[in-house]
């Protein structure tokens, strides 16, 4: 694992990026779940599933309580990323999507998230390269994690 003393990680160009293939790096600092974020969440994305947002409701279901949305875990994704990996050295980076997705564990309101992302793969494309990154999302004190998935970047190198 990456001391996380040194954390972003700054690979400075294309092959400092493929040195890091096979590393995990992280984890991120605790992230707060909290009802009014999971709320503000189902605002912005129109999912008010009662298993969200209705804390009476669930608080009779076999959970015990609200969990916050499959998606608004991985949402978490680009700005864990970004306290993990700095991608500053490169002229242009983007998100290009995600891979494999899944949600093996629900995230209970009052719990706290964290994220390891492990760098699988770094292909050449035009005009730059695409990086494979696993995350995983990890609720404190559970085993299993809450979210698991393969995010897809693409990078331009600086050509100075």
């Amino acid at each position: 694992m990456t001391d996380t003393t040194q954390l972003p990680v700054r690979p400075q160009n294309v092959a400092e990026l493929e040195a890091l293939i096979g590393q995990t790096i992280g984890p991120t600092e605790w992230h707060d779940v909290t009802q009014e974020s999971v709320n503000a969440f189902a605002d912005v994305t129109g999912d008010h599933q009662w298993i969200h947002v209705d804390p009476e409701r669930a608080a009779q279901s076999p959970l015990g309580t609200t969990i916050a949305h499959g998606l608004y875990s991985l949402s978490l994704g680009p700005a864990f990323s970004y306290s993990l990996i700095s991608f500053e050295a490169f002229t242009h980076s983007l998100n290009y999507g995600y891979e494999k997705v899944r949600f093996p564990a629900p995230l209970p309101i009052g719990s706290r998230v964290r994220m390891t992302t492990e760098v699988v793969a770094v292909v050449h494309v035009p005009g730059g390269v695409q990086v494979r990154a696993r995350q995983v999302f990890e609720r404190e004190g559970s085993d299993k994690p809450v979210a698991v998935a393969e995010s897809l970047g693409r990078l331009v190198e600086d050509a100075s």
